[in-house]
C-alpha cells in the first residue's frame, strides 16, 4: 500500500471518529459528506443522506437565516461562525449527556467554512457542529442562580 492511499485512509478514520459533526454541502445545499457524528446524533446513515438537500432533511431549519450564513461564505470565501447563545442549534439533536441530561436538546457551536476548487472557486461548504451543551447548562445555572 504506497503512502497517500495509507494516509488517505488515516484521514478518513479520523473523520469518521470525530467528536465533532462534520457536513459538507455543495451550493445547491446538497450533502456531500455526513461523518459518525453526524449518523450518531442524527440517526441517518450517511448513505441516506448524501446527494439530500438539507431543509428536506430537516425541515424545521431556519431556511432564511442559513442560506444568509452560507451565501456570505461561498461569495466572500470566509469563515462563519454561529454559537448557541445566538442561535441555539442549527439541527435539533437531543441531549444525550448524563450530567446535563436536563437540557431540552444539544446545544450546538457552529462553524461554516469554504471549500474552494483547485481554481479557487468556492464549490462547497464544510460545517462543523460543536456539542456546546454542557457550556449552555452551566452558563445558564449560572445566571439563574
Amino acid at each position: 500500500m504506497t503512502m497517500e492511499i495509507r494516509e488517505f485512509h488515516w484521514l478518513m478514520n479520523i473523520v469518521q471518529n470525530l467528536d465533532v459533526g462534520l457536513v459538507v454541502l455543495d451550493k445547491e445545499h446538497r450533502v456531500q459528506v455526513w461523518n459518525g457524528f453526524m449518523e450518531s446524533h442524527s440517526g441517518r446513515l450517511a448513505g441516506e443522506v448524501r446527494d439530500q438537500v438539507l431543509f428536506d432533511l430537516f425541515p424545521d431549519v431556519d431556511r432564511a437565516w442559513f442560506e444568509r450564513k452560507a451565501n456570505m461564505v461561498f461569495k466572500l470565501n470566509n469563515r462563519a461562525f454561529s454559537t448557541w447563545e445566538q442561535r441555539p442549534y442549527l439541527l435539533r439533536f437531543s441531549n444525550y449527556r448524563p450530567i446535563t441530561g436536563s437540557a431540552p436538546h444539544m446545544y450546538q457551536n457552529l462553524t461554516l467554512v469554504p471549500l474552494a476548487d483547485f481554481g479557487g472557486q468556492v464549490t462547497h461548504l464544510a460545517i462543523m457542529i460543536y456539542d456546546a451543551t454542557d457550556e449552555a447548562m452551566l452558563i445558564m445555572g449560572q445566571r439563574q442562580g
